[in-house]
């Protein structure tokens, strides 16, 4: 099967009515332990004019052992990055579209501290449904597009690199509850994560409000 390639034809398209693309994409959304990541890539007509990052896809089409270098890559190449986070007990509390939102609006103010200017800035956001818009406190420019992750490069930057820095994190939550096995299923429904929670229960980085036992198995 062929992967997709990313291109730049939105970005370009959009750089003609904006000074500045940032694309966002969620990492974390299904799973049942560990915060949601959202990952925030700004691109400007300089990035778009040099060459996409050899490798570069939708975090899911790039192999494991490959992705932490095609990050690290993808970070070289876009203007600025930078990751919005949001809790387990956040999504429990607010629930998780509203908690993708408060990850997606934390990422692009990350932006803003490295000197980002946000106010004529048009966000690309991986999707068909802007969540970032109804928890704003600020006016900004969201256009939803569906598989962004998988045909626009900015937003397959923002997908790997958000997706490189929450498996990170699920590695070091592991050492601290080993038997739920995070550093194999991230926080996923695995058989064995699922075993692990009927036989010791939840940790305070689970979804508690979810119905996690019975999550059907993703992978």
């Amino acid at each position: 099967m062929t992967v997709p390639v990313p291109r730049l034809t939105t970005e370009r398209r959009l750089l003609r009515e904006h000074p500045l693309v940032i694309a966002c994409d969620e990492v974390g959304r299904g799973a049942v332990a560990g915060p949601v990541a959202v990952g925030a890539a700004a691109v400007d007509v300089r990035a778009v004019r040099r060459r996409i990052p050899p490798g570069l896809r939708d975090s899911k089409l790039v192999p494991a052992g490959r992705r932490a270098d095609v990050a690290e890559r993808t970070r070289d190449w876009v203007t600025a990055a930078d990751i919005g986070w949001a809790s387990a007990a956040e999504i429990d509390e607010v629930g998780i579209m509203r908690a993708l939102g408060l990850a997606a609006l934390r990422a692009v103010e990350g932006l803003r501290g490295v000197g980002i200017d946000l106010d004529e800035a048009v966000i690309l956001l991986d999707g068909n449904i802007d969540y970032i818009t109804p928890v704003g406190g600020r006016p900004l420019t969201v256009v939803p597009i569906v598989k962004a992750d998988r045909d626009c490069a900015s937003a397959a930057a923002a997908s790997v690199v958000a997706k490189v820095a929450r498996d990170a994190l699920m590695a070091r939550l592991h050492e601290e509850s080993p038997a739920y096995q995070w550093v194999r299923n991230k926080g996923y429904a695995s058989a064995e994560h699922r075993h692990a929670i009927r036989e010791f229960g939840l940790t305070r980085h689970h979804r508690a409000s979810w119905a996690i036992a019975d999550a059907p198995t993703l992978f």
